[in-house]
């Protein structure tokens, strides 16, 4: 039987509450990691304001590292909406896609032996295009990492590289190709009960409205209408 379009819809709404669980841990990091600073700044000017004399320059400055954390952590709680699709947002760059993606989950895969390799040419420059629908884009290519990650035995490494000038290309390379071997990697990698195999990555795509090809363990994720 055929998927409808309504089933496929479910199916990619699944695939994005998956990518976005596997972000999560990174997103809370961000978020609790300021928590910690103001609980310590905090502290240190209760100390401070209690002391005698009260030493005026130290809890202004005190204060202001709470205040710098404040701001950290509403910007880190207002990023959430960032992964809403229906947010009307300035579209993001290529780059400033990648870099974002790849600070999210260099920690996850890097803990399983798997490495991020960016090409020079993502670098950020002057004038790039922006590309509209961020968030769409997001979920596009965390989504052909983690079908990689998912799909490829042996994998070490997932370089990403521009393909043209509206596209990215992702290459799966295994241990045995890797100038960096590492023999027990795969042993302490977790099952995934919900892999993103080809089906899921493919009913994303449509359903966010890109092209997406696979050729082995090369994956071109189009940023133009699919």
């Amino acid at each position: 039987m055929k998927a409808s379009p309504s089933a496929r819809s479910w199916i990619a709404a699944g695939v994005r509450h998956e990518l976005l669980t596997r972000a999560l841990p990174a997103l809370r990091h961000d978020m609790v990691a300021p928590v910690s600073v103001i609980r310590m700044g905090l502290l240190m000017l209760k100390r401070q304001v209690a002391a005698d004399p009260i030493d005026a320059s130290t809890c202004a400055q005190r204060v202001e590292l709470v205040e710098s954390q404040v701001g950290a952590l509403v910007a880190g709680v207002r990023s959430l909406r960032d992964w809403e699709l229906a947010t009307a947002d300035e579209g993001i760059t290529r780059s400033a896609l990648v870099a974002q993606c790849v600070s999210l989950m260099r920690a996850a895969y890097e803990m399983q032996g798997i490495s991020l390799d960016v090409d020079p040419a993502l670098a950020p420059v002057e004038g790039e295009t922006h590309w509209p629908q961020s968030a769409a884009l997001r979920y596009l290519l965390l989504g052909g990492m983690g079908h990689l990650h998912d799909s490829i035995q042996g994998l070490g490494a997932v370089r990403i590289a521009p393909e043209g000038a509206r596209a990215l290309r992702l290459t799966a390379v295994t241990h045995d190709q890797d100038s960096a071997p590492r023999d027990s990697a795969d042993a302490h990698r977790a099952p995934r009960a919900l892999a993103i195999d080809a089906i899921a990555l493919q009913s994303l795509a449509d359903d966010l409205g890109y092209a997406v090809t696979r050729d082995d363990s090369t994956l071109v994720l189009d940023f133009g209408a699919a």
